[in-house]
């Protein structure tokens, strides 16, 4: 069993920061991609980075430039720094992981945190 802890969201105003992170615990022997979905209120869950465990980033158009995908592979643990904050990335952010257990390879998500960005 892989379970994926999100932290970091909050409120700020348009122009802030912040610092999203997502650790994934349990059984795991490596991590492949993790990476960052969002949903918007009315809004279909869309994609806004990924990160390969060799460290390749690709960003969404929406959020290139302002926002960047890290991860610690000892930590098992995937960040997002988001910069230059816009009310349209108000959101749940929901994190992912594609775990490799003994066995198995599936992918495993986090509950969602809550970004919201007031003008």
């Amino acid at each position: 069993q892989v379970q994926l802890v999100e932290s970091g969201g909050g409120l700020v105003q348009a122009g802030g920061s912040l610092r999203l992170s997502c650790a994934a615990s349990g059984n795991i022997a490596l991590i492949n991609t993790m990476g960052w979905y969002r949903q918007a209120p009315g809004k279909q869950r869309e994609l806004v980075a990924t990160i390969t465990r060799g460290g390749q980033t690709n960003d969404a158009d929406s959020v290139k430039g302002r926002f960047t995908i890290s991860r610690d592979n000892a930590k098992n643990t995937v960040y997002l720094q988001m910069n230059s904050l816009k009310p349209e990335d108000t959101a749940v952010y929901y994190c992912y992981a594609d775990v490799f257990a003994a066995w198995t390879r599936r992918i495993y998500w986090g509950p969602g945190t809550q970004v919201t960005v007031s003008s």
